[in-house]
């Protein structure tokens, strides 16, 4: 990300109470991590739950969170962080993880 989107993150982080520093770059990383997952491990997460998520975080909550920062950044940072997220978006929404439990 270019140096105005990445200050508007952090300064998006110091001035809403739900955010901590360092909240939209995890979440952003967490996203990151679930696409690359196996299919069977999405399987096993929508079967029987994940405990990691407890501790490490969900990454559905972790997506709707950078929605969020989407609608509050300007519309230049919102382009470069929108085209971030839609690179792995394409990855989720691949034709073989079409039959994946999170889309039935």
């Amino acid at each position: 990300m270019s140096p105005n989107a990445l200050s508007e993150v952090v300064r998006l982080e110091r001035t809403r109470n739900y955010l901590q520093s360092g909240d939209i770059s995890k979440a952003l990383r967490l996203w990151k991590d679930y696409v690359h997952r196996p299919e069977h491990l999405l399987w096993h997460d929508y079967e029987w739950g994940n405990v990691h998520w407890y501790c490490c975080g969900n990454p559905w909550e972790a997506r709707a969170l950078l929605d969020t920062v989407m609608q509050a950044v300007s519309p230049r940072s919102t382009r470069e962080l929108r085209q971030l997220v839609g690179r792995l978006d394409a990855i989720w929404n691949q034709p073989s993880r079409r039959t994946s439990p999170r889309e039935g």
